[in-house]
């Protein structure tokens, strides 16, 4: 029995292994409660004769130390190899990450806010949540118009809280806290209480510019406009100014551009007219640049908004405004 303790030893001193598997089998092997070697030979101990168990025992504590040392080795070895091991399997072959786009409305804001970057515009911001004096009054709304009504509006709380109807408020922030000369775009993002449809959107998003210096003509707007409308549309481009009215302008004039599917030929999408409309402009009403304690003897300037939307689906051929709000990915992945 002690020359079969004694071969066990002599196994155990050469034995290692790195496998948590292999590992496993040699703990069972010896220290299993039921069947394994260190514990049957413990059993077999009262069966030893007296005069061989003080050695029978000192033999077998020897084995049981060697298992126990052997255990808590390899243990460590086998769970700090498994802490280096890569999560990558680097023999499986290679695969491609689907990359996002940028939105359609995000590459049009950019190339909008490029072109005007150019000729020396700065992009300034005003809030979402606004007061009726900057929204409405300080740009000449007067108190009865349609606009102000709930069916345009969305109010917060009461007549004086509302979500802003255009960037224009922007526009009455700056000129209350910048002098002349001034030369701004202003993009973000505006509502108004309209039922959605293939044309229409309760949230949609403008880019408006204020240019506001001494003697600011008409003409200079329409070089500044004919400039974007060729640098965005094309050199052929061309621009029709057609007499409207704004509150806020005066004289008011809204902007056609020849149409760029048919070159000016006549289709459906421009009604066979040749011309397409894309923004609104004028000359900054007096009234309004008063409101904001500048001179309007000494100063004058132009304003222009167009809709973002309207802008993008022009230039991509998009029928429907619902698409740009509906995430679907086999729409996004096309710009």
């Amino acid at each position: 029995m002690i020359d079969t303790i004694k071969q066990h030893i002599a196994e155990l001193t050469d034995f290692y292994t790195e496998s948590a598997e292999e590992l496993e089998v040699f703990r069972i092997k010896y220290m299993s409660k039921k069947n394994g070697i260190v514990t049957n030979l413990f059993n077999e101990f009262r069966n030893i004769p007296n005069d061989q168990k003080k050695e029978f025992g000192q033999i077998l504590n020897q084995l049981k130390a060697l298992v126990e040392t052997k255990l808590e080795t390899l243990k460590t070895k086998v769970e700090d190899k498994s802490a280096q091991k890569p999560d990558l399997d680097l023999s499986l072959e290679a695969y491609s990450r689907p990359l996002g786009t940028r939105h359609p409305l995000s590459i049009v804001r950019n190339q909008i806010i490029d072109i005007f970057a150019r000729i020396g515009f700065t992009i300034s911001e005003g809030p979402e949540i606004e007061d009726d004096w900057h929204n409405f009054s300080a740009l000449n709304f007067p108190e009865e118009h349609p606009a102000r009504d709930m069916q345009d509006t969305f109010f917060v709380s009461d007549k004086n809280v509302l979500l802003r109807t255009h960037t224009s408020n922007g526009q009455i922030r700056v000129m209350e806290t910048q002098k002349p000369p001034i030369r701004i775009i202003l993009p973000g993002r505006v509502f108004r209480n309209e039922a959605v449809s293939a044309r229409a959107h309760c949230i949609f998003h403008q880019i408006e510019g204020l240019y506001i210096d001494k003697n600011v003509s008409f003409a200079d707007l329409k070089q500044t406009l004919m400039y974007f409308a060729k640098e965005f549309f094309g050199e052929q481009t061309k621009i029709r100014l057609r007499p409207s009215f704004f509150p806020f302008t005066e004289p008011s004039a809204e902007m056609d551009v020849t149409c760029s599917i048919c070159q000016g030929k006549g289709c459906n999408v421009c009604k066979h007219s040749g011309w397409l409309e894309i923004l609104g402009c004028g000359m900054v009403d007096p009234n309004v640049l008063e409101n904001c304690k500048i001179d309007s003897k000494k100063y004058t300037g132009f304003a222009f908004g167009m809709g973002i939307e309207r802008i993008t689906m022009l230039k991509y051929g998009i029928n429907d405004l619902r698409l740009f709000f509906e995430n679907d990915l086999r729409f996004l992945k096309q710009f």
